[in-house]
């Protein structure tokens, strides 16, 4: 397969998932790969040789698990000098704003990408971060026939890191390594990626003007492959199937902190029509990770379980043996296939290095709360959630210190008891546990459409908004009040609300919940409806009808030591 019809090929999953966006195949008569440059140093460094909770911190934060390569440009990998240039020429044309680096770092931070100056809990000396983290790059380069090309995709820590607040709930440039990346915009940065493509044609001369002021190091060789290889894909497909169309993918990632796994998955295994984005709607809020291994199955419904193995099991820290770390990284490596755009039939090549994460996820812990905590209340608090809470999401450690879950009840509560909204579980169909049985996957992975929602587990749930599993309420007193969740709020760059416990806001005079007009977003704010389809507010509502309001003052206390 010729480069240029490999890019041709990848531009029609441009964009597809948690990615984002991408590119894999055979480049002319061969195949080139990279690996982030980052990764190469510390995986280099003898700092922690050995060691595999270190080894997994780090291939979580960088590695690519095999997407940067000639195979990755099929699907979600990015030739991305050209996009990057794409995108910096259109905000520069729509807004006046110059055609530097650092416009190209304020549209990536515009989307949730966050690079900060220090990860609070790395292990170690604090690694060299040049760039964003999770947005994963390298050089792909082959030596004949001559390839070179910058490659680029979303790696795990891009959703599961998340930024720190300060003792005033306003957010930090440092980072926790786990915690979920509430404000991170992946169908924004899909829509601005296609329509920076979109801008350049017919002027692909001012193209490579913002190439030169952007990469002014940029390579012959890379100019070559772009202009012999990379543009001529992109303009056929503009000339082809993208005419008038404002994505190059079928489904939607919803909204800041959103992710659509299901829709991902159905899209690489050939499931989804030309456009299926007003249904296609199986949204989830993204999770902190490090309570994962006591699933007994993954995703919020339980979706993908275990081989031969009960879907929901109750588990403790006892029971997470070395089989059962296999067992969900099997699991866990067929989601580069959503996530990466890695074909199902080669995922599995990833195994090994998920197997290390798994390690490491299974010793993230919880940020401590930035602000006071009243122990007094809190204490209150502690007993009402074991009284009331802990039968689903799990019993914690005693006290305030140091709190950790030591048992998960994996409990299955179905549409009809919880009633929230049923999108993200009825969207998980048998034609998609077919598909995935033929994929090859099926000796790995069980699916199926569970009629509800697991529980989730609590662990960081104070840094976790907004909440319910398509996070549609913005803070935990909304939650515990259910008349009161605002039918539209805001989300992305928020400030934490210290006292409610999630996005700081108010109620404007037309109903939207908005930020306060001192709080300037570190990142671009998008709308939450709840009106639209898979985005509905309803559901865990009894649970509170018992409780006066002393009482979820004590509970919300209690969460921030979670």
């Amino acid at each position: 397969m010729t480069l240029r019809r490999v890019l041709t090929v990848a531009l029609v999953g441009l964009g597809a998932a948690a990615s984002a966006c991408a590119f894999p195949g055979r480049l002319l008569r061969g195949y080139a790969e990279g690996r982030p440059p980052e990764l190469d140093r510390l995986l280099a460094s003898d700092a922690m040789e050995g060691d595999p909770i270190y080894l997994g911190m780090v291939r979580f934060t960088f590695d690519d698990m095999g997407s940067l390569n000639t195979d990755g440009l099929e699907n979600y990998t990015l030739p991305w000098k050209v996009v990057a240039a794409g995108m910096v020429l259109r905000a520069h044309d729509l807004s006046g704003v110059p055609i530097d680096r650092s416009t190209l770092d304020r549209i990536l931070q515009s989307h949730g990408f966050i690079t900060p100056t220090r990860i609070e809990n790395w292990i170690g000396r604090q690694p060299v971060i040049s760039g964003p983290i999770g947005l994963l790059r390298a050089n792909l380069s082959r030596g004949f026939p001559r390839v070179a090309l910058e490659a680029a995709s979303v790696g795990c820590a891009g959703c599961h890191a998340g930024v720190l607040y300060d003792d005033s709930g306003r957010p930090t440039n440092t980072l926790w390594l786990g915690a979920p990346n509430t404000s991170i915009n992946l169908e924004q940065y899909v829509l601005d990626v296609f329509g920076g493509l979109a801008h350049f044609q017919g002027q692909e001369d001012r193209l490579w003007e913002t190439l030169d002021r952007l990469f002014p190091d940029m390579t012959d060789a890379e100019r070559s492959t772009i202009g012999k290889h990379a543009l001529p894909a992109i303009r056929d497909r503009f000339a082809d199937d993208w005419i008038g169309r404002e994505s190059a993918v079928p489904f939607t990632n919803g909204s800041a902190g959103l992710t659509n796994g299901v829709g991902s998955v159905k899209n690489m295994l050939g499931l989804l029509g030309e456009d299926e984005r007003g249904t296609e709607v199986a949204f989830t809020s993204i999770p902190h990770v490090g309570a994962r291994t006591l699933r007994s199955s993954l995703l919020y419904d339980g979706t993908y379980g275990v081989p031969g193995s009960p879907r929901f099991l109750e588990l403790r820290p006892s029971d997470v043996s070395p089989r059962h770390l296999d067992r969900l990284a099997d699991i866990v490596t067929f989601f580069v296939v959503p996530t990466l755009g890695i074909r199902a039939d080669r995922a599995r090549t990833a195994y090994p290095k998920v197997r290390q994460v798994m390690d490491y996820l299974g010793t993230l812990t919880s940020p401590p709360f930035p602000a006071p905590i009243d122990t007094a209340l809190a204490l209150e608090g502690e007993a009402i959630y074991r009284d009331r809470c802990a039968s689903c999401h799990g019993e914690f450690s005693p006290g305030l210190e140091n709190v950790r879950l030591v048992s998960f009840p994996n409990r299955l509560v179905p549409q009809d008891e919880m009633g929230t909204d049923p999108n993200r579980w009825q969207l998980a169909t048998p034609r998609l546990a077919d598909a995935v049985a033929r994929s090859g996957y099926g000796r790995y992975i069980t699916v199926e459409t569970t009629g509800g929602y697991v529980a989730t587990p609590l662990t960081a749930v104070w840094i976790s908004a907004p909440y319910l599993h398509n996070g549609s309420v913005p803070t935990l007193w909304h939650l515990m009040h259910p008349d009161e969740r605002p039918e539209r709020f805001m989300v992305g760059g928020h400030r934490l609300d210290l006292e409610h416990v999630g996005i700081a806001g108010e109620m404007d005079e037309t109903g939207l919940y908005d930020y306060p007009a001192v709080d300037v977003p570190w990142s671009t704010p998008a709308l939450y409806d709840t009106r639209e389809p898979g985005k509905s507010r309803q559901g865990h509502e009894a649970e509170f009808d018992a409780l006066s309001e002393a009482q979820k003052r004590a509970l919300i206390e209690y969460m921030k030591a979670l």
